[in-house]
């Protein structure tokens, strides 16, 4: 018995290990952020606040007046706003700033950005304790606003911002992407504009849509210049694509799934439609609405928050007067492959927080990101664009439903389109999906996208896109976004030991140690007492 109760302390023992080892693998974790019990209103606290917008103006003076009435509530707090018209280059900034601990102290981002923030050492304040906590949390007591509460922040938008299992980051403003329609040009090419688009009926307009006549202009619109179909963001495009068939993208751990049979019949499909003259991007041929509003464009997808720019009425219209043709615009949501089980992208900025020295510029801090949250902010930016608000107290107050009962008053602050676009998110927020977020999931998405613009480009310089095409360019699309350092193991079929998480490797060797020891120890134990039974 003395024996047996030594192995099973010895065992006891090496698994506590194990908990221990297998706990502390995987990629770093902010330390828990210890909030002061009191906020010190006696000393004064400057922070920073990084935005973004698209050269809108409203946009900035929503931003500015937050600020101001937020310094009101708050006169020791002074935010210090900065702008900028693109996501990619906060982003550079950002990780720029880390290394020498000058990151602001929040910031307008991605989800996907956080995970490699979080490379660094202590960077992004984990925001689960504070959320929680009575007296500033997510609807607390010692609050000088009306904040939402934690139940009213919008489920599905709050879960994008939790990494492992931990949030961190709160929702601002949520979109999606839509299929802004000539309608008019699709009638005129004989077809019946359906309420939910397929693919094969967009691919079958687009490539009626290449006709010419003996003069060598486009039948459809008479002029020289016709791209039927024009996709925005090329990596949604192949991110999309790959969940409505249920094809792999890649896993939470990190897994690369993308090089897979689903993703080459997509490409070669896009190929034979490029080939046809029917397609192109954005990165190659320029905004989508710009080709829409001049007639030269028949199906143009773009965010639900690029709406005030599509429509020959759009108030945002980025093309000279004398361009611009008359035409009957529609929105639908994009095109599926299966119409009873739609997927469509969620997106939108999130806000993160950065960790400080103090824990009162902290808390100074999360005030001003809650306060984002609040009604006059919510509604207020997304009356600017096809945003939704991230808050079910937002969509649900009086002055949100007033807004969007008076779609079409006029084509400014009730822009039709724009408003159809937030309804369209709004009624399919329970369709709308994310990509898993890891160290690396960035690179993954450009990668995902690089590769319908490789193509595409192939084809216009009349490259053949074959099999040696598309495994040449999965190689170089590995090595120009160090897919390979990111990708646990590619596996088909049965997996192999090796093949299983790490996590998985470590619990099951350290299995095999253990029962390995508990029979040395008793083999030994054995041979102590065969000698000790001789001795006498």
């Amino acid at each position: 018995m003395r024996v047996f109760g030594k192995i099973i302390c010895l065992t006891l023992a090496v698994l506590t290990c194990l908990t221990v080892m297998t706990g502390c693998h995987g990629a770093k974790r902010a330390e828990m952020f210890e909030i002061p019990e009191e906020f010190d209103t006696s000393k004064n606290y400057e922070i920073s606040f990084w935005a973004k917008n698209d050269t809108n103006l409203t946009q900035v003076a929503i931003y500015e007046k937050a600020v101001a009435d937020f310094e009101a509530l708050y006169p020791n707090i002074k935010v210090n706003l900065k702008l900028y018209t693109d996501y990619g280059r906060i982003y550079n900034d950002v990780i720029t700033n880390i290394s020498t601990g000058t990151t602001p102290n929040v910031c307008i981002t991605y989800p996907d950005h956080i995970a490699t923030y979080m490379t660094g050492e202590n960077v992004v304040v984990p925001l689960d304790g504070l959320m929680k906590d009575r007296q500033y949390g997510l609807g607390g007591r010692k609050l000088l606003f009306d904040s939402p509460k934690s139940n009213e922040v919008i489920k599905k938008f709050l879960d994008e911002g939790a990494i492992d299992g931990v949030q961190y980051a709160l929702p601002f403003m949520r979109s999606t992407e839509a299929c802004y329609i000539n309608k008019t040009y699709v009638e005129k090419l004989g077809f019946e504009l359906p309420d939910q688009l397929t693919w094969d009926f967009v691919w079958e307009v687009a490539d009626a849509a290449t006709e010419k006549d003996a003069s060598g202009n486009y039948v459809v619109n008479g002029q020289k210049v016709m791209i039927p179909f024009i996709y925005k963001s090329t990596d949604n495009m192949m991110i999309q694509m790959l969940a409505q068939k249920g094809a792999g993208y890649s896993t939470e751990e990190g897994e690369i799934l993308i090089f897979n049979d689903t993703t080459e019949e997509i490409l070669l499909d896009v190929a034979s439609h490029v080939e046809k003259g029917a397609f192109s991007t954005f990165k190659i041929s320029s905004y989508p609405a710009n080709f829409l509003n001049a007639g030269q464009c028949i199906f143009a997808i773009d965010s639900t928050a690029g709406a005030t720019w599509m429509g020959p009425d759009a108030p945002l219209i980025d093309i000279h007067e004398t361009k611009k043709v008359d035409y009957e615009i529609a929105i639908r949501t994009l095109p599926q492959y299966d119409t009873e089980n739609p997927k469509m992208i969620s997106q939108g900025p999130s806000v993160c927080l950065f960790n400080k020295e103090d824990p009162q510029e902290v808390l100074a801090s999360w005030l001003f990101m809650q306060f984002l949250l609040t009604n006059d902010v919510q509604i207020a930016y997304s009356q600017t664009e096809g945003y939704a608000p991230v808050t079910s107290k937002a969509q649900k107050s009086d002055e949100y439903t007033d807004y969007l009962s008076r779609e079409g008053e006029d084509n400014e602050l009730y822009y039709d389109i724009k408003i159809k676009a937030t309804k369209l998110l709004i009624e399919n927020t329970d369709n709308t999906f994310v990509t898993p977020v890891f160290n690396g999931s960035t690179s993954l998405r450009d990668a995902a996208g690089q590769m319908i613009e490789e193509t595409t480009k192939a084809v216009r310089r009349k490259k053949t896109v074959d099999d040696k095409f598309l495994d040449s360019m999965y190689e170089n699309m590995r090595s120009l976004y160090h897919l390979d350092e990111i990708a646990v193991k590619e596996t088909t079929g049965r997996k192999r030991f090796g093949d299983l998480p790490t996590e998985s490797v470590i619990l099951l060797s350290s299995i095999v140690v253990v029962w390995t020891c508990i029979g040395a120890y008793v083999l030994v134990d054995v041979v102590k007492k065969r000698k000790s039974s001789k001795k006498y």
